[in-house]
């Protein structure tokens, strides 16, 4: 498969896995973004992750739907930066928290800062 997929196990489906996420997690902002992050030691390197788009900013599913879609391309395309380094279990959030819709491209460069923040704290 190629390095650039998002399969279902890479997404954060475990209700019991976001709760402990979001009770015990480190969180940040990065504009337009609320991330939330919790690592743990495992045997090999795992990440997951869960994009969300609130009902709160943007009523329209339409444009929910597209900002996830930005958001979970971004991610996508550099994703390898989270995967270099020791074995851990990492669970990450995005929140999208912004009432404008951005671009895709300072989506995408919000996304890299976030993973670039992650990945130095790990």
């Amino acid at each position: 498969m190629s390095t650039h997929a998002l399969p279902r196990n890479e997404r954060l489906r475990s209700l019991g896995a976001v709760r402990r996420l979001f009770a015990d997690g480190e969180s940040g902002f990065i504009f337009p973004f609320r991330y939330v992050w919790f690592a743990e030691p495992d045997t090999v390197r795992n990440v997951e992750v869960l994009f969300s788009v609130p009902k709160k900013f943007h009523k329209r599913a339409n444009k929910r739907n597209l900002l996830r879609r930005r958001t979970k391309e971004a991610y996508r395309l550099q994703k390898q930066i989270l995967e270099q380094g020791p074995a851990l279990n990492i669970d990450l959030a995005l929140v999208y928290s912004s009432k404008e819709a951005l671009s895709a491209k300072s989506i995408a460069h919000a996304v890299r800062r976030i993973l670039e923040t992650v990945a130095e704290r790990l």
